[in-house]
């Protein structure tokens, strides 16, 4: 089915509505301009309804920009933070919903050692490397319209950023009822290292409605990894027992945030990596969030065994958003499912090493929901 609509300036755009039914019920996509690189290159939305839930996705970066959901009395809000057109992704590194790789978080110093050869990475976080340097974020992804979402695809070519290897990764974002699906999938021609996510920043009040430090918290994870004044583990495994780190139950962020501990005082707050209790490598629970004031609620579940919660400890208040919002201080959070920062220089860390003819898969699922108190 094909509709026509006239977009702003006299532009006429050509909007793609394709509607797929599944058991799980009607997912309806929709695809529409959203904006051209400065070379021209053309930048897609879709748009994923079902129900009452509707996610909007851009080809640059594979990038959440808009996720609507109703609070517990049927109000819908947008509850990620964004920009309202391309310049602003183009012109920022916030991450803002992005797919992020090829190494999502920190390698120390931009190097790491395999198979016996040393890799040099750029330097984008003080002495470090993050997100892979000009990562995925900064592309723009080949995308289709599939049964319930998209697929994106992307090839990064041997010696990008200094990683080895021409890989080739497939993302695919799916809505079904009220789980936004993110299946993860790539292969290399060459041995590499590989850490995937989405960088979306939640307030489950609605993006720019004030800070995030009254969201309740629940993290399944008994251990977390310490860092140093950098961010980068030092390799030690910690118990969260006795810690502001301790999320086993439930807790309010803002209830411990700026207790005197060395780890927060360095990141400013939350920005630390969990061990999540998931040993096998299963689709399990990692982490519950509950917005008291819209009832508001997000389940997070993933295969992968470290989770980043961040708690937007460096947006500053600079920042015009969506509908001309201003993001500040620690005005969002991420829930990053991933493997551990700088892996591939800790031996006793979950490998993050992807060899020829095997093929790297994650799924994590974003579940949204209601409740009444």
């Amino acid at each position: 089915m094909f509709s026509i609509s006239i977009a702003s300036k006299a532009v006429l755009v050509i909007t793609i509505v394709f509607s797929v039914m599944s058991m799980e019920g009607k997912t309806r996509v929709t695809q529409q301009l959203f904006g051209r690189m400065p070379d021209g290159t053309p930048v897609e939305m879709y748009t994923l309804n079902a129900h009452d839930v509707e996610v909007k996705i851009i080809t640059y970066g594979g990038s959440v920009v808009s996720l609507r959901t109703p609070d517990r009395s049927g109000k819908v809000d947008d509850i990620v933070l964004g920009f309202d057109s391309l310049d602003g992704y183009v012109a920022k590194s916030t991450f803002f919903g992005a797919l992020v790789g090829r190494y999502a978080n920190r390698i120390a110093k931009g190097h790491f050692t395999l198979d016996g050869t040393t890799y040099t990475l750029p330097i984008n976080n003080g002495q470090n490397t993050l997100h892979g340097g000009r990562g995925f974020d900064k592309v723009v992804w080949q995308a289709k319209a599939v049964e319930n979402g998209i697929e994106l695809k992307h090839g990064s070519p041997d010696g990008d950023q200094g990683f080895p290897g021409n890989l080739t990764v497939t993302v695919r974002y799916t809505l079904i009822n009220h789980d936004l699906v993110i299946d993860y999938a790539a292969t290399t021609d060459k041995d590499t290292v590989v850490n995937l996510t989405n960088h979306s920043y939640f307030n489950l009040a609605g993006h720019g409605n004030g800070d995030i430090l009254k969201h309740v918290v629940q993290i399944n994870a008994s251990n977390y990894t310490l860092a140093d004044a950098t961010l980068i583990p030092t390799g030690e495994i910690a118990s969260v027992e006795g810690t502001p780190f301790d999320f086993r139950t439930p807790k309010v962020i803002g209830e411990r945030i700026d207790q005197d501990n060395e780890q927060l005082r360095v990141a400013k707050g939350y920005d630390q990596n969990w061990v999540l209790n998931n040993k096998d490598g299963k689709l399990s629970e990692a982490a519950k969030v509950y917005e008291p004031s819209t009832g508001r609620t997000l389940e997070v579940l993933t295969t992968e065994p470290g989770l980043q919660f961040y708690t937007g400890n460096h947006i500053e208040g600079t920042i015009t958003g969506k509908q001309g919002r201003q993001y500040r201080f620690r005005s969002a959070f991420c829930l990053e499912t991933e493997h551990f920062p700088d892996s591939p220089n800790h031996p006793n860390f979950p490998s993050t090493e992807l060899k020829v003819g095997h093929r790297y898969h994650s799924v994590t699922i974003f579940r949204f929901g209601t409740r009444k108190n």
